[in-house]
């Protein structure tokens, strides 16, 4: 099968949250996510009213995503069911989402666990300027080429 990525819309909001609470690392559960603010009612708020997440569909099952805030210049996630990783859909999620942050912006940033898998794939992927964040995260920067 073929994997599309297209511009999220608020029908996808199961999707995303079925692959964000399904990955292997940084684990969270809807009950977690909703006491930091991520509810389904944010996200849906987030995607009506600005260009801040697509999807990776096979067929019509989500099988990744990317999201960012725009006005902050942060690529906020990327996520892939477990039996999705390896081809290449992170790194195409990831690529539109810093297409779309570059657009708006010289320098993008994000944070992940230092070491994690995610830390590794952004590393490789051009990212740099580490700092240290909270709880054993770290910051990364990206440069427009």
């Amino acid at each position: 099968m073929t994997i599309t990525i297209r511009a999220a819309t608020p029908d996808d909001i199961d999707g995303l949250f079925h692959v964000r609470t399904s990955v292997r690392e940084n684990t969270l559960t809807c009950e977690e996510l909703e006491e930091m603010g991520i509810t389904r009612a944010a996200v849906t708020a987030m995607i009506q009213n600005s260009s801040c997440a697509w999807v990776a569909a096979e067929d019509q099952q989500i099988v990744g995503f990317s999201m960012i805030i725009p006005e902050d210049a942060c690529l906020f996630a990327a996520f892939v069911l477990p039996e999705y990783e390896n081809r290449g859909i992170g790194k195409r999620l990831v690529q539109v989402a810093e297409d779309e942050l570059f657009r708006q912006h010289d320098v993008i940033w994000l944070e992940t666990g230092k070491t994690t898998r995610a830390a590794g794939f952004y590393r490789h992927s051009g990212w740099g300027n580490e700092t240290a964040a909270d709880e054993g995260d770290i910051r990364l920067e990206k440069r427009r080429a």
